[in-house]
């Protein structure tokens, strides 16, 4: 049966891992174990039951847990997906020495110029922009730089 509307939950549970920690002697630290469920439901697609397991070695509550789930996710939505969405990070293929963290500084650096230009559009739009026209390249390397001479 396909939806029409789109419906999203998550819950997120943590407990304390003593027991655990006994039966894994390389990971003397270990403190908490955590699952996080989401279920999602799209329009036009099936239902889905996600689990994500967390190890930590801090000894965190449920209520804590939860928040650093959340806070992992929130740095994953707001620049690795971003930087995957705009620039295609996870397709790239480079990784002879240093060159895949390299190219990581040039994604981001580029990544934070264009969000300090202010012309409303998307990135990729800005990005693509930049590439065909060398005057709106110019307005990105500007607002990217002055933001560095400022501090």
């Amino acid at each position: 049966m396909k939806y029409k509307f789109n419906l999203i939950i998550h819950a997120e549970y943590g407990l304390p891992a003593k027991e655990v920690a006994k039966k894994f002697p390389d990971w003397p630290k270990l403190k908490t174990v955590g699952v996080s469920m989401g279920y999602r439901q799209e329009k036009g697609k099936e239902p889905s039951l996600e689990h994500r397991y967390y190890i930590s070695s801090a000894e965190l509550t449920e209520e804590q847990f939860s928040e650093a789930v959340r806070a992992h996710w929130a740095v994953e939505n707001s620049l690795h997906w971003v930087l995957d969405l705009s620039m295609n990070e996870d397709r790239c293929q480079i990784y002879k020495d240093n060159s895949a963290e390299n190219w990581g500084i040039l994604r981001q650096t580029s990544l934070n110029m264009l969000r300090k230009e202010k012309t409303k559009a998307s990135i990729p739009t800005k990005r693509k922009r930049a590439w065909m026209k060398t005057d709106y390249l110019e307005k990105v390397l500007k607002a990217g730089l002055t933001e560095v001479n400022k501090t």
